[in-house]
């Protein structure tokens, strides 16, 4: 799906409004355009993601009442997008080297639909979906470690109370080891390219829906799933719910920490409203 991008890129914005204007002698070689390609795609297509649906989640879905929090910093959402929009470019140029990888064959995504039909391809996704989760578990618990956290993984957490523009926040470095074993995985199993490109963005969803203050998850999946309400548990404490999709590798790992933050802001909400029933109402002025 990449080649076919980079391919559309290349034939309708570089050739005809930058290579043809080149000199000869100065017309990049082929790998210098697919990795100028690829690199745009990365960053200027993940911001344009990025700022989209960061704000349609702040906008629709986020309890803008946590921005009330005591431990919700000045100007917050203004310095995550700053952050983002400086390490998005930077984390393109580390992550374009194993894309090119996949773009020139050397992974083993697919085009068609594998031998055993749908019932194979949903197979894939679980594992695909399995395999990260565990990955990244570690990766993130890794990244908590004081001889890295303080350089690498802090810039994150700064945001005690994470609002969506907070999801792809990270030091570039952080960004790509977490986004890693995504990439990995299609170089140790097969995976269809347009199953990839749909996780690709599921994945982007996800982090963005961590991050956004909503935790209407029904009960009974707050065992299970990690949602909203964990990663904000994480946020706050730290060493705590460093798991993706699900709390297993947590509970396995022993950091595993029910999720108090919907209860803390439903308090909030309540001691709101006790406080503006409590504010006495002037009586207007007779004319």
């Amino acid at each position: 799906m990449v080649d076919v991008v980079v391919s559309l890129l290349d034939s309708y914005l570089w050739e005809p409004y930058v290579y043809n204007k080149l000199p000869s002698f100065l017309s990049p070689h082929p790998l210098v355009r697919d990795f100028w390609g690829v690199w745009f795609l990365v960053a200027v297509g993940g911001m344009i993601m990025y700022l989209l649906f960061s704000s349609i989640s702040y906008l629709f879905l986020y309890d803008k009442s946590q921005e009330k929090h005591h431990l919700f910093l000045k100007n917050q959402k203004r310095r995550e997008v700053a952050l983002c929009c400086w390490s998005i470019p930077i984390m393109g140029i580390i992550t374009t080297p194993i894309m090119m990888l996949e773009l020139h064959g050397y992974s083993k995504i697919h085009s068609g639909l594998p031998s055993g039909g749908v019932p194979h391809l949903m197979f894939e996704i679980i594992c695909f979906i399995l395999f990260t989760d565990c990955f990244i578990y570690w990766i993130h618990r890794g990244l908590h470690h004081r001889w890295v956290y303080a350089y690498i993984h802090k810039p994150h957490h700064i945001w005690k109370v994470p609002t969506p523009f907070a999801s792809h926040a990270f030091h570039p470095i952080d960004g790509y080891m977490q986004a890693f074993p995504y990439h990995l995985y299609v170089f140790l199993f097969p995976l269809n390219n347009w199953v990839y490109l749909a996780l690709f963005l599921f994945v982007n969803f996800w982090t963005i829906s961590i991050h956004d203050g909503d935790y209407r998850l029904p009960s009974s999946l707050n065992l299970v799933i990690n949602g909203a309400a964990h990663h904000t548990e994480h946020h706050l404490k730290f060493t705590c719910n460093y798991g993706q999709f699900f709390t297993l590798w947590d509970k396995i790992g022993g950091s595993y920490v029910p999720p108090a933050a919907a209860e803390v802001t439903k308090q909030m909400k309540k001691e709101e409203v006790v406080v503006n029933e409590a504010k006495p109402v002037r009586r207007q002025k007779e004319e």
